[in-house]
């Protein structure tokens, strides 16, 4: 056996050495068993078939199941879904607000997963089993709208708390990166054999533009996709970095403002408000096969999807290290760059089978990226924010996404518009006419390629990068570790993690990164290998030169995280904290509620103070952000008067705040009560956010005096395991 030989051998030995000993257990600083990925892998079939149905039905002309074997108008499909958006808009503020405020057992997210997806397959089933056949358009139109509105007020419950839900499975970057890569991996089997085998059973029931094929195949895959999902989902875990004491509950108009504050929300917005243009050339691999020489090929679509879903097998085994290699941001860079390219090479090749499945293939190994990119991406931000503001906010996002519905509401017109411009209508055997259908695909293809370029500037302005996350994900762990150690809920192990995190930073403080001295891996790979012996010594050369570079590497990164880190563990040390716990102590020597003279000039003169370093730069944003809170408080006391403005009666807000909600219809009531608090409440909150702002930074800088205490605590404990 060669030396390469043994060199596979021994790494597939390795992996499978590495599952067993790690099967019950995660490796060494990190999270998740190898038995729980197995889980995530299951759950992550019975997403996919449980919704399956569900998630074919949509309010659009390319839809198989609405737009074709219903048949509606492009256009009034288009109002349709604006309809069903404006309904849901308050749904979904109230599922945003429930999100960051319930308290249900079992977690944030996984108590809607387990909940919703029953209720999610009953009601597709009985939309695609309505009479269509027997009630006239108008009709039509509004069973479809009502069942539509029904069936998306759980799977959105369901489909946001399965996003959500994969950005905590971890909260580390880069372990959250690999656990889904390989989940993902296994349960890609279960969209790969529905690809495959609903369009061969179409031919049974009429073929995919039949109605007989969405209520008699279909519920089959979802009905095993309800069972593995009510299995699974009750065995994989969230994984919050948050203080083990409640927080308050978040309330909705402080939430969407410090969202819209999130730079990198705001980024991923820009960009997701152009995909309507880019989404254009979907339909073109589809159509084609369905509509192409009188539909003869309609019964290969489902092998040829297959061979072109495989392509994401190998994104998916490849993600961790191109994240790890590139970083997300270059790698969404790529790709949308790599889209581009092929939405174009497109429209020279629409007319072939082959080629447009060759181009599809490349596109979906490049755009596979994306799907595990996107969760990192979104976790990742939600981490930011939390380390900026001290507010953890999951729901509140997709609250100020509203902006893109709105946008959407006009941008949405433009397909069905075009649609309709090239003659298709409800009747989609049109289609079946070459040069309509050629036609159409031209405009398509050129608006998506347009869509594909706008796409991917926002993202040169991300700058969120793996090892500034990591850094931030370390301050977060410090800060709940002085948190719980005031509330005596600090186990040892968390304060093991913390302070190795802070010793280690310190050792690095005034270290300058080294580059990596690369002429190792050349040197080490320039040697002979004529003889065994030779290939011998330079395979360990090599992997001694590498894990030399890799350490070098990971130094140079710890380096870069120290700072940040040791910023926020001396931040009351600065000129800035020092001048913000002075600003605190003057106001707590006076009243709770109390109304503060000159406050439009002090906002003036926090306004000119300079910014031209860092420190300038903090020193007035706080400055004025407290001018700020002591011109709105002083507002409300001269309005409501000190005597009418009082405390809510905390000890029936908390047996409010701590029933159980476990479904819709209890959470709605437990919101009516809050709701009686809720002016009186927020009057209060924002009249006494000076002195409780105060108060409350007071308290941490103690928090962070305990650092020496913590430290001899560490030392005792480390001492006693070594």
């Amino acid at each position: 056996m060669s030396i390469k030989d043994n060199k596979i051998v021994s790494s597939v030995t390795g992996t499978l050495g590495h599952v067993k000993t790690y099967w019950n257990k995660p490796p060494i600083g990190q999270h998740i068993s190898y038995k729980e990925i197995g889980f995530l892998s299951g759950a992550g079939f019975g997403a996919h078939w449980s919704t399956l149905l569900a998630s074919a039905i949509g309010l659009d002309a390319a839809n198989m199941i609405v737009g074709t074997a219903i048949g509606f108008k492009p256009t009034d499909l288009q109002y349709m879904l604006i309809i069903a958006n404006l309904i849901g808009m308050p749904l979904g503020i109230f599922r945003a607000w429930y999100y960051d405020n319930h308290h249900m057992k079992g977690g944030k997210f996984l108590p809607f997963i387990q909940r919703t997806v029953v209720p999610i397959f009953l009601i597709s089933v009985a939309m695609v089993w309505m009479p269509y056949e027997k009630i006239d358009y108008t009709a039509r139109m509004i069973v479809v709208e009502l069942m539509y509105i029904l069936l998306n007020i759980f799977l959105c419950f369901y489909m946001e708390s399965y996003t959500y839900f994969q950005q905590i499975i971890s909260p580390d970057s880069n372990e959250r990166a690999k656990v889904l890569s390989i989940s993902q991996v296994f349960y890609s089997f279960a969209p790969t054999l529905t690809n495959l085998f609903i369009p061969i059973l179409a031919s049974l029931t009429g073929g995919l533009t039949s109605i007989r094929t969405y209520r008699i195949i279909y519920p089959i895959f979802g009905i095993i996709g309800v069972v593995l999902s009510l299995v699974f989902f009750g065995k994989v875990k969230e994984r919050l970095i948050l203080p083990k004491k409640k927080a308050d509950p978040v309330r909705l108009i402080d939430a969407i403002r410090e969202v819209a504050k999130n730079k990198y929300f705001w980024i991923t917005q820009a960009a997701s408000w152009v995909v309507f243009l880019e989404s254009g050339y979907v339909v073109i691999l589809l159509w084609q096969f369905i509509y192409k020489d009188g539909g003869i090929h309609e019964p290969t679509y489902g092998l040829a999807i297959t061979i072109v879903s495989n392509a994401s097998l190998w994104s998916m085994l490849l993600a961790p290290y191109a994240i790890s290699k590139f970083g997300k941001r270059n790698m969404l860079i790529f790709i949308n760059a790599f889209n581009a390219i092929a939405i174009l090479a497109l429209y020279f090749t629409y007319k072939s089978l082959i080629l447009i499945c060759v181009i599809w293939y490349l596109n979906s190994f490049a755009s596979t990226f994306w799907n595990i990119i996107q969760h990192n991406i979104s976790a990742d931000m939600r981490d930011y924010h939390q380390w900026k503001t001290g507010v953890r906010i999951d729901g509140m996002f997709s609250v100020v996404g509203l902006v893109g519905t709105f946008i959407g509401f006009g941008t949405g017109l433009f397909y069905p518009f075009i649609y309709e411009m090239n003659g298709v209508f409800e009747d989609k055997s049109v289609l079946y006419n070459d040069a309509l259908r050629y036609g159409l695909f031209e405009d398509l293809i050129i608006f998506s390629a347009i869509g594909a370029v706008l796409n991917l500037l926002p993202f040169f302005f991300y700058d969120l990068s793996e090892n500034k996350h990591r850094a931030y994900a370390d301050v977060l762990r410090i800060r709940k570790m002085f948190s719980d150690n005031v509330t005596g809920e600090l186990d040892d192990d968390n304060l093991i993690e913390a302070m190795s995190t802070i010793r280690e930073a310190q050792s690095l403080a005034n270290e300058v990164q080294i580059p990596v001295d690369k002429s190792l891996l050349r040197n080490a790979k320039a040697l002979p290998k004529s003889t065994k012996e030779e290939k011998l010594l330079r395979s360990e050369a090599i992997a001694k030169a590498k894990a030399q570079m890799k350490a070098a590497k990971e130094r140079n990164l710890a380096i870069e995280r120290a700072p940040i880190i040791l910023e926020d563990l001396k931040k009351f040390k600065t000129e800035a904290g020092r001048l913000r716990v002075a600003a605190a102590e003057k106001i707590l020597s006076g009243d709770m509620l109390a109304t503060y003279d000159n406050v439009r000039e002090e906002l003036r003169q926090a306004r000119a103070l300079p910014k031209n370093t860092k420190e300038e730069r903090e020193i007035r944003s706080d400055a004025i952000k407290l001018a700020k809170a002591k011109k709105e408080a002083t507002a409300l006391i001269k309005k409501y008067g000190k005597e009418n403005i009082h405390e809510p009666i905390a000890e029936e807000k908390q047996i409010i705040l701590e029933k159980e909600t476990p479904n819709f219809i209890a959470a709605i009531a437990v919101k009516r009560e809050l709701s009686r608090y809720a002016k009186k409440e927020s009057v209060y909150r924002r009249a006494v956010k000076p002195y409780t702002e105060a108060k409350e930074l007071i308290e941490t800088s103690t928090n962070y005096d305990c650092f020496v205490v913590l430290e001899a605590r560490y030392l005792e404990l480390v001492g006693e395991r070594a």
